[in-house]
């Protein structure tokens, strides 16, 4: 059965992104756009505006021709913006780059992608100047100031008319971002002008952001999460965004009080920490109207959690992958009595199906692969055709990979990845399932969860971080988690880590886990 959304469709919009989002920048004027968390320093939407212009007419000074590719390899700050619509404005394709990635991981993206200038920061020079070796980039440039590169304020300094480029909005890449990774060799995903354009309109119905809101960039905009929903969509609605470099729980909190921020988009780790932290009870956060979290699975009762201790009705929930723009559910914020743990409802223009491992539709109210159509799906993989298909059928379905139900009010619940469920005795037990169990225990601050090998079969085992200065043993944990869940999915082995491994976005990295127990085989 397909399932439609229960909002009306919205317009397909057909220009370019840095039309959709600045297109009232004028009208917004001295309005703050952007402001430097950590400095205070403000952009306004008329001058981030016009700096996005200069930095395309620099773009176009330097060689840049519509169709090629440009890199940005940053932290959050408040250039990245201008950079990033300067680039599209010129005609350019913006590969954004993991903030994290080593030289060979920068270099492999930079082939792949064969862009030709690498836009970075001072700090990052080492990595950036390694990587480039035996790569299509001519030029790297820098966000700050550094001897013997130019920035990209020497690009805006140009009296270069801005460039007039003719954009197709559904077939020319505006964005490609790099996948995960989690499940293979990162690829290349195509998003169009037309795709991360319309998708943020497809958002507008359930995340209602207002002109007067207050919104702290802390995921990273190199992610299509942070991307979307830290600056395209609210600087398409005249929302101020205070931008911090990184994650740091102490400075984050700070901010939040001091900027008087009302909505944060987080991952779960932010959530753990907002619900369990004793730092949070130093804070005034009552400006803080919504906190939504995507990204990574995020249990209904640490979301119930947090939005008790926030003082919130709810602590709203999204859905998306890097393939879809990112977004096709959240959890409307004026929603009454949203259900716990659920991800929201489908968002307009988008079609949904929920597939069994036979290739048809489940019954209502029972699991299945979810499979996305609508005009967020992505143009394909970067150079990978076979790929591609793979993961969009002939008729326009994208499947996710991603198991998931629907309830009898329309919510969707994702219960976890099909790659990543563990094969007890023929039983599937999800490992998201059994972190959301581990997470409950106030003795615990992470957990992960994957499948190993034990006696000829898949046993689930946890990698625990206790909690500071608290006694616990695998016994403990392994009984903790057996009172709760059905037999079958019971934690077999645990083994005591300092840190969970997860990627910028807050996904936890089972790969690396797998990873460490092949060492030990």
């Amino acid at each position: 059965m397909v399932i439609q959304s229960e909002f009306p469709p919205v317009e397909i919009l057909d220009v370019p992104i840095h039309d959709a989002v600045l297109g009232r920048a004028q009208e917004y004027g001295d309005r703050p756009a952007l402001v430097d968390g950590v400095s205070g320093r403000e952009i306004s939407y008329a001058q981030l505006d016009g700096m996005s212009r200069r930095m395309a007419a620099g773009f176009a000074e330097s060689g840049i021709k519509h169709g090629d590719t440009i890199a940005l390899y940053s932290p959050n700050t408040i250039i990245y913006p201008a950079v990033f619509y300067g680039a599209t404005r010129a005609g350019a394709t913006v590969t954004t780059v993991n903030a994290l990635y080593t030289a060979n991981e920068l270099h492999k993206q930079l082939v792949d992608s064969k862009a030709k200038l690498l836009v970075t920061i001072s700090l990052f020079l080492p990595v950036a100047t390694a990587a480039v070796e035996g790569t299509d980039v001519e030029e790297i440039l820098v966000c700050d100031a550094a001897e013997g590169y130019r920035s990209v304020m020497d690009l805006m300094a140009t009296t270069a008319p801005e460039p007039v480029v003719e954009i197709d909005p559904a077939n020319d890449v505006a964005v490609l971002p790099y996948s995960s990774g989690t499940t293979g060799a990162a690829k290349g995903v195509m998003l169009t002008h037309r795709n991360i354009a319309t998708n943020i309109s497809q958002a507008e119905p359930t995340i209602q952001v207002g002109e007067n809101e207050r919104i702290i960039a802390i995921l990273p905009f190199f992610h299509i999460y942070g991307l979307t929903v830290l600056m395209n969509l609210p600087l398409r609605l005249g929302a101020t965004v205070v931008v911090l470099p990184k994650f740091d729980l102490e400075q984050f909190l700070t901010v939040l009080d001091e900027q008087k921020i009302t909505r944060a988009f987080v991952a779960p780790p932010i959530v753990l920490a907002l619900a369990k932290h004793p730092a949070v009870d130093n804070v005034d956060l009552s400006a803080l109207k919504y906190v939504t979290c995507a990204a990574a699975p995020l249990d209904g009762d640490l979301a119930e959690a947090c939005a008790k201790r926030l003082g919130l009705h709810a602590v709203l929930q999204a859905y998306g992958m890097t393939e879809l723009s990112p977004g096709t559910h959240s959890v409307p914020q004026d929603a009454i009595d949203p259900p716990s743990g659920a991800v929201g409802k489908l968002f307009p223009s988008t079609e949904m199906r929920l597939v069994g491992a036979d290739g048809d539709d489940v019954p209502e109210g029972e699991s299945g692969e979810i499979w996305i159509r609508g005009p967020q799906v992505m143009k394909g993989y970067l150079g990978r055709p076979a790929e591609t298909d793979a993961t969009i059928d002939p008729d326009g379905w994208l499947h996710t990979g991603d198991i998931g139900r629907v309830d009898e009010r329309g919510y969707l619940y994702v219960v976890d990845r099909v790659k990543e469920l563990i094969k007890y005795h023929g039983y599937q037990v999800p490992p998201a399932e059994l972190e959301a169990v581990l997470l409950t225990d106030d003795r615990i601050a992470d957990a992960a969860v994957i499948g190993v090998q034990a006696e000829g079969n898949e046993v689930p085992k946890a990698f625990v971080v206790p909690m500071p200065g608290v006694s616990l043993t695998a016994e403990d944990v392994i009984q903790y988690v057996a009172e709760r869940v059905a037999p079958y999915k019971k934690i077999r082995q645990v083994e005591f880590i300092d840190a969970v491994p997860k990627a910028a976005s807050g996904k936890i990295l089972r790969r690396e886990l797998r990873a460490r127990e092949a060492t030990r085989e």
